[in-house]
């Protein structure tokens, strides 16, 4: 059993009791979420099953669609309405104020991780080093938040979605947005709507089933592992190069160049499959398609980043 299956994460559990969860209710080893929510968080998570827990480092570099509410005047030391109440006060904002504000939030940006997240510095989370009472600070990351619509205002409450690339914490956009309207403000709710090509109209509600339910409703659910990572170009092999490719060869242009190959440059990353229905490895172009016939002698011509036995 391969693939991924996206679950419809409740508020209350981590990212990785849900995985556990999975795991149980399927009697496998391997299982990885390719992104984690916060507790108080809901919506899609993808838990990648078996040889896909090897695709989770690509997976996890899709961008992300958020619905969120922002709580004005309450700052917590978590940045969302689960921590400890710092300040409390009466929003004084009109809807242009917040729209503005709001608005002026798109763009790249550097963001740094809040204090509770699972950052890792110096071989332990932040949530490890708050808790013990060590305030550490992690590098800053670059972030890009492509797009913010507001959905809703009923203050102290506005709800919006945003759309943003991998990495992007929403409570810090919630604190920074109270901060620049002058009152402070938390996340009072997030669900995680889109996960790259994985949307919440797809995902799995494991909530109130048994243990045969829940395997028969996640096998139901399995994506398989050749149709995950939809928008990389496709080289379809035959069983030979497929096992080649599994016993670690990286293919030169000379062989590459028999099969059909669609238009690529240097650096792009394809997937090899096997009978368009098992996919045999991800890999990265290291020249032009058009280049592969010119190739000379036995160069190589793609750097397999994973072979999976699908």
């Amino acid at each position: 059993m391969n693939g991924v299956i996206v679950i419809d994460k409740p508020s209350g559990p981590t990212s990785r009791d849900i995985v556990e969860e999975v795991r149980r209710a399927l009697g496998i080893r391997k299982a990885g979420h390719t992104g984690t929510l916060d507790p108080l968080a809901t919506g899609v998570l993808p838990v990648c099953i078996n040889e896909a827990t090897k695709l989770v480092q690509f997976l996890a570099l899709d961008n992300k669609e958020y619905r969120a509410t922002l709580r004005l005047g309450v700052r917590t030391d978590t940045f969302d309405t689960d921590g400890r109440l710092l300040t409390q006060e009466e929003p004084c904002v009109n809807r242009e104020q917040v729209e503005a504000v709001l608005s002026g939030l798109k763009g790249r940006r550097k963001q740094f991780p809040p204090r509770y997240s699972a950052v890792k510095v110096r071989g332990k989370t932040l949530y490890d080093w708050a808790r013990r009472g060590i305030d550490v600070k992690a590098p800053a990351r670059e972030v890009e938040i492509y797009d913010i619509r507001i959905e809703g205002i009923c203050l102290p409450e506005v709800t919006f979605t945003v759309s943003c690339s991998k990495g992007t914490y929403v409570r810090s956009l919630c604190a920074e947005a109270g901060e620049a309207l002058g009152c402070g403000g938390c996340m009072s709710a997030l669900r995680r709507t889109r996960s790259g090509n994985f949307s919440v109209d797809t995902a799995v509600a494991l909530e109130g089933l048994t243990g045969e339910e829940k395997r028969e409703r996640l096998t139901a659910n399995l994506m398989p592992m050749a149709e995950l990572l939809p928008d990389l170009a496709v080289i379809d092999v035959d069983p030979q190069m497929a096992e080649r490719l599994r016993n670690g060869y990286q293919p030169d242009g000379e062989v590459l160049s028999r099969y059909h190959i669609p238009f690529l440059v240097a650096g792009d990353v394809i997937k090899l499959t096997l009978h368009d229905k098992h996919l045999v490895a991800v890999a990265r172009m290291l020249c032009a398609s058009d280049e592969l016939a010119s190739r000379e002698g036995k160069r190589q011509a793609v750097r397999i980043l994973r072979v999976l036995n699908d």
